[in-house]
């Protein structure tokens, strides 16, 4: 007994200790201040005034100098840990399988591999012809091409029906405006043909010298243009195939997975709209598939004569799946297949010669259902988890009876998995290597768990945690979330994730409200007038997991990022008291003000997601939440705030403005920390390695507010 406490009283005076030091350390640290400029905003009769709206303009000297200072601040306020950060990196860095390679597939003769070498950021990709004993053929070697730039992303690779060439698209802004280039990959040339200002997706037909591409309004980065490129022309000559006027719907172009079509789709947030022509007739005229309805999404995929079609037709919340002969593609010409069910949500369809795969979810459980075109059978993928993640993958051939797909769990690392749909029999291609020697998948314990919302909805969680680990309240817990666009947050595995799970914490992902985890009402239920229950529902998961034990508010901490780091900004305005700290990653916080300006990339598209706020009910439900606009004088968690300054999703101006308004008005002593990446947008660093130090930096940030330092 007498030891017990010795060893309580050490560790009391350990952290008094260290918290003394981190105080001291703010106390001598100069806080960055930046000017207040206040701009009168008003709309609907209501005035705002902004005293950051300034920080809007990046060629500002004063702008950079400020998120300089922010950095400077960041760095000396953490400096304390920048060898435990080094020692975190080369912990997540070490648990990966730095030579390795994707599984290869085959397309048109030749089999697809990606890989990387050790030590190398970037991947490699390469061909095999016909058989994978067959020598390698390098296409592009992205660690050679990326030298030189401080951020390099190579995307939409896409091979000429005769595989002579390759067109592909190159960022090295990380702002997401490709420049399409193409390359002979009989002789390694590229050619002079520069395509700006992309996607960075492009589509060849079948004559082997046009391509498709869409082209991005310059200010507000919409693809609003399909073009077509013939081989050899002066790009400026390129012809405008389709104009998307409307600016509430983006714009893109692929081809059928019969080959058989190009495909230009349509979409906003809640409708769609495509066009298909035949990729051996490439200066014909584009169809109207079926004309956009609002409200109406679908779908489609093309085999032999018929398109099937998975759509909401006839109110089908969670879709149902039809078919219609090519030559009669309007909505009166579709027949059903697979009935709308209320429970179950289908998501999506692979389609074989002799069979049908569809992926749907119910009860928030991936499931895969095979289904015989002759009616013979019909069975389900078995899963024997209560939290897990299964998908299709990479399947492009018809005339096969093998479906590749992928798994995973919060305590499995991922498989790709190429299951024989005839014999019923699976084989495992790959599964992620988990390097150190040190990982158990039984060390560990995941579980669903389900909190109660005060309007009396069920709210799911899934959870991981080792075992051993005692539900006193005293564990440090990292909860997560996004909840936004319908976008569903599976139980993952995380290597990295390991680094804080061995540490004793607990991870938790609450699926809430504005995902569709639990189908499409799920996300109905989250966004526009609905959109607080996303930040309810995540505060309720919290209170459940303290008064479960699972926690307290001395070690619960959050995290989310873009539109989830909304739900950062909204949850420590609404419950500051119950977080410990919170990381805001790239956080969406300016609502009101963002979708107010329809010069600012993606806004106007997003409406349908947030509400119009030119029509004052949304104004002022957004104003109620929008986290800028409500943060007031109290106490606020220890905070880590990230953005990139090209970022072209969230600008950097609005976790900036956030900052600056929180270090305004905030009463508290509790750390705020900006730290803005000055080379990357809003996926972070482009390098595998790169990416892991923002990782290391973040748990870093969590592990010292819990004294761990090793």
């Amino acid at each position: 007994m007498k030891k017990n406490v010795t060893l309580l009283l050490i560790s009391m005076i350990l952290i008094n200790s260290c918290k003394q030091n981190t105080q001291e350390m703010k106390n001598t640290l100069s806080v960055p201040t930046v000017a207040k400029k206040p701009t009168k905003l008003e709309k609907h009769g209501d005035v705002r005034i902004d005293d950051y709206y300034w920080l809007k303009d990046r060629e500002n000297p004063e702008v950079i100098a400020y998120l300089e200072a922010e950095n400077a601040y960041n760095d000396e306020m953490t400096a304390h840990t920048k060898d435990f950060q080094k020692d975190l990196f080369e912990e997540l860095k070490g648990r990966i399988k730095e030579d390795d390679a994707s599984v290869p597939y085959k397309l048109n003769g030749y089999w697809y591999i990606r890989k990387y070498e050790e030590g190398k950021d970037y991947p490699i990709y390469t061909r095999k012809k016909e058989s994978l004993e067959a020598p390698e053929e390098i296409l592009f070697d992205v660690n050679e091409m990326a030298e030189g730039h401080s951020y390099y992303k190579l995307t939409g690779i896409s091979v000429s029906p005769d595989n002579r060439l390759a067109a592909f698209g190159v960022d090295t802004v990380s702002r997401r405006q490709y420049i399409i280039h193409i390359k002979n990959l009989e002789t390694g040339e590229i050619y002079d043909e520069k395509i700006e200002n992309t996607t960075g997706s492009s589509t060849w037909a079948a004559d082997n010298k046009t391509l498709f591409y869409a082209n991005k309004d310059e200010q507000t980065l919409r693809s609003e243009k399909i073009y077509k490129h013939k081989l050899g022309d002066d790009v400026a000559n390129d012809e405008v195939v389709f104009h998307e006027e409307d600016e509430t719907y983006i714009t893109f172009i692929y081809k059928s997975k019969s080959k058989k079509y190009l495909v230009i789709g349509s979409y906003s947030t809640i409708s769609t709209e495509y066009r298909i022509l035949e990729a051996n007739n490439p200066d014909g005229e584009f169809k109207v598939f079926q004309e956009r309805i609002r409200g109406l999404e679908y779908n489609i995929a093309h085999y032999k004569d018929h398109f099937y079609v998975l759509s909401n037709k006839d109110a089908s919340i969670n879709f149902k799946l039809s078919k219609t002969p090519e030559t009669k593609t309007g909505m009166g010409n579709w027949e059903d297949i697979i009935a709308h069910r209320p429970k179950v949500l289908l998501e999506d369809i692979e389609i074989f010669k002799d069979f049908l795969v569809v992926s749907e979810r119910d009860n928030g459980l991936n499931k895969i259902r095979i289904i015989r075109w002759d009616e013979t059978e019909d069975y389900y993928l078995p899963f024997d988890n209560e939290t897990y993640t299964a998908s299709t993958t990479t399947n492009v051939d018809f005339d096969t009876e093998i479906l590749r797909y992928g798994y995973n769990s919060l305590t499995t690392p991922t498989s790709i998995i190429d299951f024989n749909m005839v014999t019923k029999t699976k084989e495992v291609k790959k599964e992620q290597e988990v390097l150190g020697g040190k990982f158990d998948k039984n060390n560990y314990i995941s579980e669903r768990l389900w909190a109660t919302a005060d309007d009396g909805t069920k709210i799911p969680m899934s959870v991981i945690y080792r075992k051993g680990i005692k539900k006193d309240g005293s564990n440090p817990t990292l909860q997560y979330a996004y909840g936004s666009y319908g976008s569903t947050i599976d139980p993952y595995f995380s290597s990295a994730r390991l680094s804080l799970l061995d540490r004793g914490f607990i991870f938790v992902i609450a699926h809430v409200r504005g995902g569709e985890y639990l189908g499409r009402n799920w996300y109905d239920n989250g966004k526009l007038m609905d959109k607080k229950n996303t930040f309810t529902d995540f505060i309720d998961c919290s209170k459940y997991l303290i008064e479960q034990k699972y926690t307290s508010a001395e070690h619960l901490y959050a995290s989310g990022g873009s539109a989830g780091g909304l739900l950062m900004g909204a949850i420590v305005n609404m419950n500051p008291e119950l977080y410990n700290g919170v990381i805001a990653s790239v956080p969406f916080v300016d609502v009101v003000t963002t979708m107010l300006d329809d010069s600012i990339p993606l806004t106007t598209g997003e409406y349908d997601e947030w509400g119009n706020p030119n029509n004052k009910e949304y104004y002022d439900y957004m104003k109620s939440y929008s986290p800028y606009d409500n943060v007031e004088a109290k106490a606020y968690p220890n905070m880590l705030v990230t953005t990139g300054l090209h970022d072209s999703q969230v600008q950097y101006w609005e976790p900036a403005k956030w900052v600056a308004k929180l270090r305004e008005y905030k009463t508290d002593d509790n750390i705020l920390l900006l730290h803005t990446n000055m080379d990357a947008g809003h996926g972070g660093a482009s390098g595998r390695f790169e990416a892991l130090k923002e990782v290391a930096e973040e748990y870093a940030f969590l592990l010292d507010l819990e004294n761990i330092t090793e």
